[in-house]
């Protein structure tokens, strides 16, 4: 009884190998991860931020070392984000129904800059964008560079407060495939589109993001979804007709409202069977987009020109798509396959099983399969492999280097085999810049977001 009384007080310990065993956490995967720690509640985002791992909790938000997990700051915030590339992260906090936020140093935790009267922000990797309301329908939209501490521009608009509170709320683009056990932020933050859609009062306000200019002030007709994509304003019809939806879409100048491209039978998955009311965005991500043809094969298009990026065959599912990529699960449901877009080339095949699950990052392609679980993170231009977990946990974040996985509380970094993952693309992540800046035309230019109607 005494030894029992004595260790439970801690005034001594006499089985110190036994108290470590139960302190310890059971390893998440196998092999081992470079570190594993036990954070302070369920992760809501796990963000790799150069060389810290910022946790996104109910209440509160903590950053690590990436290269030990070390604790290195935690503070009270309802909501956070990180803006800004590798080289120049930081974190976004607020509180929810209080105007204003603060950016923050991802590695001190010191404040870099506050605010006191935003109602909503956006973080991207090469900028941070802002709203503040005099009143519900006089607002103005700002944007930062990430470190920034003068605004690039302004803009009016004239309101956002409807909806549009906190970090990153809805704005009219593209919705992503869903992957098991894959975060739906496991890629970070992306550049900044050239268009960004303001949903505000049933009109689509849509904003250059190099000038700040609001460009369109539209209202969508009866049967129609408005959607900015690839530096595009999509008129997206579904028509109810002969028992079932007739679709056709529409890109327009932004700038001249004029019809770039238009193109019918793509269900780009906006309805639903209620009459063919769209309540949906379209699939797709960054510049493309993803519809079912008319056979039921499944389609990407870019979204600039409209053209047909790749068609899969029958039997065949997309499972993930960028600007460069498209991840596919084979018809025998036996392997993964990723196509180059705009050749239809195959860049690469891995056997993988009927139900997995597939993302595609700037830095890996990452698998997750079922039978054995594994997480599985491959160079997405060349397949080379570059991380093979066995492991039930999920792919939270991916880094140049390496990727955060988790399970419940407990998460755990894995360096690519080789010391580094796959290069990064050229043009910040393969993600084109807004439209105007560092080489890319404005929503007017006839050369496209991605120089790729430009001769040379």
């Amino acid at each position: 009884m005494v030894v029992v009384v004595l260790a439970a007080t801690g005034v001594w310990n006499p089985f110190p190998a036994v108290w470590d065993w139960v302190d310890r956490s059971e390893p998440i995967s196998e092999p081992d991860v470079v570190w594993q720690q036990r954070v302070g509640g369920t992760p809501r985002s796990v963000t790799i931020a150069g060389e810290t791992v910022v946790v996104e909790q109910r209440t509160r938000v903590e950053a690590r070392s990436l290269a030990t997990g070390t604790q290195l700051w935690e503070r009270k915030a309802d909501w956070s984000a990180v803006a800004g590339g590798d080289r120049d992260p930081v974190v976004v906090v607020g509180k929810l129904l209080v105007k204003g936020y603060e950016v923050l140093d991802p590695t001190t935790g010191a404040t870099r800059r506050r605010d006191g009267d935003a109602v909503a922000v956006w973080t991207y990797r090469n900028l941070l964008l802002d709203a503040r309301c005099v009143d519900a329908t006089d607002c103005t939209i700002s944007a930062w560079e990430p470190r920034g501490t003068a605004p690039l521009w302004t803009a009016f608009v004239p309101g956002v407060r409807s909806g549009l509170l906190g970090d990153n709320p809805g704005l009219l683009g593209t919705r992503r495939l869903d992957a098991v056990r894959v975060d739906e932020d496991v890629a970070g933050p992306e550049a900044v589109p050239p268009l960004l859609g303001f949903p505000i009062d049933g009109r689509v306000h849509v904003l250059d993001t190099a000038t700040g200019r609001v460009l369109q002030n539209v209202e969508p007709g009866r049967d129609e979804r408005l959607s900015v994509v690839g530096g595009r304003l999509l008129r997206i019809t579904a028509r109810s007709q002969d028992g079932t939806c007739y679709f056709a879409i529409s890109g327009r100048d932004a700038a001249t409202g004029q019809e770039t491209w238009q193109r019918a039978g793509v269900n780009l998955r906006t309805a639903d069977n209620a009459g063919c009311v769209q309540r949906e965005d379209p699939q797709g991500a960054r510049n493309v987009l993803i519809g079912v043809a008319p056979d039921a094969r499944e389609a990407v298009l870019d979204g600039y020109d409209g053209r047909l990026l790749l068609v899969t065959a029958a039997g065949q599912r997309l499972l993930a798509v960028d600007d460069r990529y498209a991840l596919v699960r084979a018809a025998d449901r036996r392997a993964v396959v990723s196509h180059e877009l705009g050749g239809g080339r195959v860049r690469w095949t891995r056997p993988a099983g009927a139900k997995a699950g597939a993302a595609l990052t700037p830095y890996a392609a990452v698998i997750a399969d079922e039978k054995p679980s594994r997480l599985v993170a491959l160079d997405p231009r060349t397949g080379r492999e570059l991380a093979n977990l066995r492991t039930a946990a999920n792919a939270l974040a991916v880094g140049p280097n390496g990727m955060i996985i988790g399970e419940g509380r407990e998460i755990g970094y894995v360096r690519f085999g080789g010391g580094a993952g796959a290069p990064p693309p050229p043009g910040d992540g393969g993600v084109p810049r807004p439209g105007g800046t560092a080489g890319v035309p404005s929503p007017a230019d006839s050369c496209g977001p991605k120089r790729e109607l430009c001769p040379g």
